[in-house]
């Protein structure tokens, strides 16, 4: 007797997030509204990188008059614009992209995104989605209505015209957006809102870590009046680095991925590929595997170089991932990733906000799971921000900021991992977030960001990338501890000065008034009282010649002559030079000049300045100064000669790197009453001192940690 139908059927994709919304990030009214905007600047980022265009993109979001909760969302771009034939695929088809199976850095991979944002604005309100595209070749655009069949996963095609500059018209919805570009116009049920979780706020930090970009934001009322605006310049004319696909690695392989490729392998029918068709598909799908490796595999697989890869059997799968795991490969190509890298996080930092002290850091490339990722920290400390709040925690993933779930995000919890009060912030029971003026950035770049959920809203757990981001946490925090111990030190040295020179003058013209005798010379006695070296240093842009002035002078207030050896990090690169430096000195290693001063008589003061060509307004903001020689320096840290040492040894061995030096000691804490009785700070016992580090401060050689 046969079975009755069970009334079962398939939902399409289109269907399945129609009724799950909420997995696109559009499940609260102020939260659709972020997540539309998101998915519109992520793409026009990465359309305009991809074809090496600087990208200007403007956002607008109108208040629908008589509509409660209903908006009118206009984003628009200057990339490459999108053919004709292929904005139905855009806009009205799920998982449509070019990203999804390659293996490198990009905002997106799905190819969800903007069909998410044209779906939930029919959904929402019924309506349409306008796209305008126009491409250079051509010299007119096109303008399309575009709705989601759900059921089909297509897309609805409705008043499409193509038209010139002649033919604008606004009110007929045809806009001119220049030579190319995108815009889309799509109205949603959405509410619009200020504060840490807003459009505002995304756009913010958008603009930091994309500081390539120039970002226009404007925010409307009912009646068409402003609610909030603002402008992101871009602060540099420098795009990332291409990036570039790579073949996947066999240690971040699951069975089902291989058995995959293997089906999906296509072998010629002639040369390595027909004789040994298994060796040559292991050679060439997967990176860093050379032939040799490649028959070691399959030796420990015992399986023949010669057998079809879709003939493997299901334990010869079993076998083959097995024997890839115990060979040793090397790790897989790198230039995958583009880090937005130190210079420019400072920037970013910088112009969105104001500060006194950024410190940053861009680690190393690194692997797990076969996949390649590098972190990057930026901490900010000073200027306007609150000190009585807790820190503010910027999350990047690929340059998209990171708006929900912070707790449960693994970069929060590396952040909290550390011991904040070692570093000069309020950190409570050593828990949380610290508090303290100070907002920290983490970034993580990578070709496989593991998220909590389809929303991209937080990282997932992965031990290798909360070490390695811890460890870029410990190395800006030894940075604002430094700062702080420094300014800290030359605060005193600054006002015990000012003191004496203001009270001691006054004392001296009374006293001979009163015994009527000769003026005694007060230089010499201000030197003994004193009784320390203290360094004042400075950098200036010069907008006539277009270069940067850095000026290091050093006060010698102590009873006798001092001689030292003076090291100053620059910005050391190709396109990069001194262009005046009068008082010569050598280059003691990459990215680190060494000047000889001659004898500084008690009372005295020398100066060391030079100018640095090749870099534009901002791009070089502060420096690092060392010394050599016999006594302290205040403002200066003393130089770690084992250290330096070893960096040499590694540039000659041709390895190099982005940040030259870093403090090997921490800088003396002088008191400059008691400047001679201050001891030397030895590393060892500070690691003993805070045990969740270890006793290696550049990152060099075994442990990584300070």
């Amino acid at each position: 007797m046969a079975r009755k139908s069970s009334g079962m059927q398939q939902a399409s994709i289109s269907e399945f997030f129609e009724k799950n919304k909420h997995f696109l990030g559009f499940d609260t009214l102020p939260r659709s509204i972020i997540t539309a905007v998101k998915e519109s600047v992520d793409n026009s980022l990465d359309a305009a990188e991809e074809h090496r265009i600087l990208p200007t993109i403007s956002i607008e979001i109108h208040k629908v008059a008589g509509k409660k909760d209903e908006l009118r969302l206009i984003t628009q771009d200057n990339g490459p614009g999108i053919p004709q034939k292929s904005i139905s695929k855009v806009f009205g088809s799920l998982l449509f992209g070019s990203r999804f199976h390659t293996i490198r850095q990009t905002r997106g991979q799905q190819g969800i995104g903007i069909t998410g944002v044209v779906m939930y604005s029919q959904l929402t309100t019924g309506k349409p989605t306008a796209v305008i595209s126009k491409i250079a070749k051509e010299s007119g655009a096109v303008r399309v209505n575009i709705g989601l069949d759900t059921k089909k996963n297509r897309a609805i095609i409705s008043n499409e015209k193509r038209f010139s500059y002649d033919e604008v018209n606004p009110g007929k919805g045809l806009h001119w957006i220049g030579e190319h570009g995108i815009r889309i116009e799509a109205r949603m049920k959405a509410k619009y809102q200020r504060g840490r979780q807003s459009v505002y706020q995304y756009l913010k930090m958008t603009s930091i870590v994309n500081p390539h970009a120039s970002v226009d934001f404007k925010a409307f009322d009912e009646e068409g009046n402003i609610l909030d605006e603002e402008s992101w310049a871009r602060v540099t004319e420098e795009l990332p680095r291409p990036v570039k696909d790579i073949k996947p690695h066999p240690h971040g392989l699951e069975i089902g991925t291989l058995q995959r490729l293997l089906r999906d392998a296509n072998i010629p029918s002639e040369g390595e590929g027909a004789n040994t068709a298994l060796r040559y598909f292991i050679r060439h799908t997967f990176s860093s595997v050379s032939q040799s490796r490649a028959e070691q595999i399959l030796d420990l697989a015992e399986l023949d170089y010669k057998k079809k890869p879709g003939l493997l059997k299901p334990d010869d799968v079993v076998d083959l991932l097995a024997a890839f795991g115990k060979v040793k490969l090397p790790a897989p190509p790198t230039d995958c990733l583009s880090p937005i890298e130190d210079l420019l996080i400072k920037k970013g930092l910088s112009k969105a906000i104001d500060s006194r002290f950024v410190s940053t850091v861009t680690r190393e490339p690194r692997v797990t799971n076969g996949n390649p990722f590098q972190v990057e920290v930026g901490l900010i400390f000073g200027g306007d921000l609150p000190g009585d709040q807790p820190i503010q925690v910027l999350r990047f993933a690929n340059r998209v900021p990171l708006m929900y779930q912070q707790g449960g995000c693994l970069l929060t919890k590396a952040l909290e991992s550390v011991n904040w009060k070692t570093y000069g912030l309020d950190h409570p029971g050593g828990r949380g977030i610290p508090k303290g003026p100070a907002a920290i950035l983490i970034h993580l770049a990578s070709t496989n960001v593991q998220f909590t959920s389809e929303a991209k809203e937080a990282l997932a757990d992965n031990t290798d990338v909360f070490e390695e981001i811890r460890l870029a946490m410990l190395e800006v925090g030894r940075g604002l501890r430094n700062h702080l111990k420094k300014k800290k030190a030359k605060e005193k040295a600054q006002e015990k000065f000012e003191l004496v020179n203001i009270i001691l003058p006054e004392i001296h013209d009374k006293v001979i008034a009163i015994l009527g005798a000769e003026p005694v010379p007060l230089d010499p006695v201000i030197t003994k009282i004193m009784n320390a070296v203290f360094l004042e240093e400075k950098i200036e842009w010069e907008s006539e010649t277009k270069v940067t002035r850095a000026t290091i002078e050093v006060y010698n207030y102590t009873a006798r002559p001092r001689a030292y050896t003076l090291l100053s990090t620059w910005p050391e690169k190709e396109g990069v030079s001194m262009v005046d430096n009068p008082l010569g000195g050598r280059r003691e290693a990459r990215g680190l000049w060494a000047w000889k001063l001659e004898t500084i008589d008690p009372g005295c003061s020398t100066t060391v300045s030079f100018t640095v060509g090749g870099v534009a307004k901002g791009d070089w903001s502060d420096f690092d100064i060392f010394f050599r020689g016999a006594g302290d320096i205040i403002g200066a840290t003393k130089i770690d000669e084992a250290i330096l040492a070893e960096m040499l040894r590694e540039e000659d061995a041709g390895v190099e790197y982005e940040e030259v030096i870093e403090v090997a000691t921490p800088p003396m804490v002088v008191d400059a009453a008691t400047v001679d009785t201050v001891p030397e700070v030895n590393i060892n016992q500070e690691a003993e001192t805070h045990p969740d580090e270890q006793s290696n401060w550049f990152g060099l050689g075994g442990g990584e940690e300070e």
